[in-house]
């Protein structure tokens, strides 16, 4: 099943709505948060799956829409195939994520 994709100008104009049912998680690691973050994301690193996988369906609903962004769109990638097999039904990976998002949109988020 192939995974949709949103452009980082979509992502833009989808955060200015402020929409409350949008659920958005960033999967890179804490000290890449650091260095550059889009606000409102809900950070759930790769590396500590063990940790909050077993949650996942309790945390987010399913049904809703969820975009997840990482360093440049693989580890989203790899975290919207995951959450398909959970049953999510309304997963987007944000296309060349964060380094895409500074570069396109937002210059004042650092890159790195």
């Amino acid at each position: 099943m192939s995974i949709p994709e949103i452009s980082v100008h979509e992502l833009a104009l989808r955060l200015a709505d402020h929409d409350p049912n949008l659920q958005l998680i960033d999967v890179r690691e804490p000290e890449e948060v650091a260095m550059a973050s889009v606000a409102n994301f809900t950070i759930l690193p790769l590396s500590q799956y063990q940790e909050w996988s077993p949650t996942i369906a309790s945390q987010f609903n399913p049904q809703a829409e969820t975009l997840v962004i990482c360093h440049h769109g693989m580890r989203s990638l790899q975290m919207c195939q995951w959450l398909q097999s959970q049953g999510f039904t309304n997963v987007k990976n944000i296309n060349g994520g964060i380094d895409a998002y500074s570069l396109l949109v937002d210059p004042n988020i650092p890159r790195y």
